[in-house]
């Protein structure tokens, strides 16, 4: 498997390298099958959050009431993925700051 990489809707290139792939798919194994629909969400998610640490939390509900969160990290011109899993706790994602789409005032 090669590594791929999606632009995120700032314009950068996020990698998903092979080795970040496998450990994503041991940690998460309801992922398997699932690796375009991971780098989908980094370039057409639904909203991108805060992390705690600098990171980026690409969020897409993939089904009712079923997000897939894509944690990555990036800068002017590169970016890579951290890890990505599926959650329905809407709440906890509801508490971080919302990066885009911005808020209205």
């Amino acid at each position: 498997m090669d590594n791929t990489s999606e632009y995120s809707v700032t314009g950068s290139a996020v990698r998903l390298t092979a080795e970040r792939w496998a450990h994503i798919v041991d940690t998460h194994c309801e992922l398997a099958g699932l690796r375009e629909e991971v780098l989908e969400t980094i370039a057409r998610p639904d909203r991108i959050l805060a992390g705690f640490e600098g990171e980026r939390l690409a969020v897409r509900e993939i089904e009712s009431g079923k997000w897939l969160v894509v944690v990555y990290r990036e800068n002017e011109s590169d970016g890579f993925v951290i890890t990505a899993f599926l959650t329905r706790r809407h709440r906890s994602l509801d508490r971080r700051q919302q990066l885009w789409p911005s808020q209205p005032s």
